[in-house]
């Protein structure tokens, strides 16, 4: 067996409680429930998503945020029940969008919940570039929560422009 960690959450600090911890392998984690869209997220993008359904929040959206936890195996039931909810799914991933985990994840998507998918599938992910040294264009290829936030928006409205349909209630 494998494990991968993102460097930058070794400094992160949250609470825990006593006992045993221990994740199941294959089992995505609803980490905030939403009716909207979903987000889908792994390791550090999970907070990402999270920092991205606050802003949405704000603006009347009630995102979902789905913990993948694990690539092999993958809980695609999770994610596909979660799409069957919202309608709408918001891939999040720090790899490059060419051939990342991502590009997996809508496959499933698109080829078992197409008919629940109320818009074409996201994907916000790390540019298709080397990464870069500087920090101002670091932040350009970076995926960021206004990133995300742009991405649902833009799934939300999808077909509102054509038609005028799709106004939201509430």
């Amino acid at each position: 067996m494998l494990v991968f960690e993102h460097k930058a959450l070794y400094g992160r600090k949250e609470e825990i409680g006593d006992g045993e911890h221990v994740l199941p392998l294959g089992q995505a984690r609803t980490v905030r429930a939403g009716g909207d869209v979903t987000l889908v997220g792994l390791s550090i993008t999970v907070g990402i998503c999270l920092a991205a359904a606050e802003q949405l929040a704000a603006d009347g959206i009630a995102a979902e945020v789905l913990d993948l936890r694990t690539l092999v195996p993958l809980d695609a039931a999770a994610v596909l029940a979660s799409v069957r909810r919202t309608g709408r799914l918001v891939i999040v991933e720090e790899n490059p969008g060419q051939l990342g985990w991502g590009a997996a994840i809508a496959a499933i998507a698109a080829g078992e919940a197409f008919g629940d998918l109320a818009a074409p599938v996201a994907r916000v992910s790390g540019g298709n570039v080397p990464l870069p040294v500087a920090a101002s264009l670091e932040a350009e290829v970076d995926v960021s929560p206004a990133r995300v936030v742009a991405a649902s928006h833009a799934v939300l409205s999808h077909g509102r422009q054509e038609s005028g349909a799709g106004q939201r209630e509430g």
